[in-house]
C-alpha cells in the first residue's frame, strides 16, 4: 500500500475540483516544479491510487431523477454469478458486497418510479436472489467525497520534500 503525503493530498484535492487542470497550473497553485507534479501524477496513476479522470455526471440533469439502493440477500454459492447478472443491468451504477442480512448493496438510477420497479423486479427475478429491500434516495446533501479524509489522513505527513509548503498551497 502506498502512503500519501500532504502534497499528494493537495494535488488530489485540486484534481477533484477540476480533473482537467493542467500540470503547469497545478504546479503553480501548489508551488512546486512542473516535473514534480508530473512525476507525482504518474506515480499516483501507476500505483492505482488514481484510477482515471471521469466527468462528474449530474444524473438528475440527464433525466435520471430516481435513485435508490437495493439491499440484496442471496444464496452464497452464487455470488459471482449474481454480480455478473446485475452488472448487465444498465440502471445499476454500483455494487458493494456487505455484511449483515443482505449480501449486496446495489445503487441504481432510473428516469421514473415505474422503471425503478422494473429494475427491482429484474433483480428479484435473478436466480439466487432470495430477498431485497429498496430504499429510494430523496436528496443527496453530501455527495461522494474523499478530500476531508485525505486531509485528515495526511495532517501529520510531510510535504514530500525538506522545505515547507508555500503559503499559496495550504488551504
Amino acid at each position: 500500500m502506498r502512503k500519501i503525503d500532504k502534497l499528494d493530498a493537495l494535488l488530489l484535492g485540486r484534481l477533484a475540483q477540476d480533473a482537467r487542470t493542467g500540470v503547469v497550473e497545478l504546479a503553480s497553485a501548489l508551488g512546486v516544479a512542473r516535473n514534480t507534479i508530473a512525476a507525482r501524477l504518474r506515480k499516483l496513476e501507476d500505483t492505482g491510487l488514481v484510477r482515471g479522470y471521469r466527468p462528474d455526471v449530474d444524473l438528475a440533469a440527464a433525466g435520471l431523477d430516481v435513485q435508490a439502493y437495493i439491499a440484496v440477500e442471496l444464496e452464497q454459492s452464487r455470488l459471482q454469478e449474481i454480480i455478473n447478472t446485475l452488472t448487465a443491468i444498465p440502471a445499476v451504477l454500483e455494487i458493494h458486497t456487505t455484511t449483515g442480512r443482505e449480501d449486496l448493496l446495489v445503487r441504481v438510477a432510473t428516469d421514473t418510479h415505474a422503471h425503478l420497479q422494473s429494475v427491482v423486479e429484474r433483480v428479484l427475478d435473478t436466480p439466487g436472489v432470495t430477498h431485497s429491500v429498496t430504499t429510494i434516495v430523496l436528496t443527496s446533501p453530501l455527495n461522494y467525497r474523499v478530500q476531508p479524509l485525505l486531509d485528515h489522513f495526511t495532517r501529520d505527513a510531510g510535504w514530500g520534500r525538506s522545505t515547507p509548503p508555500p503559503p499559496s498551497a495550504v488551504r
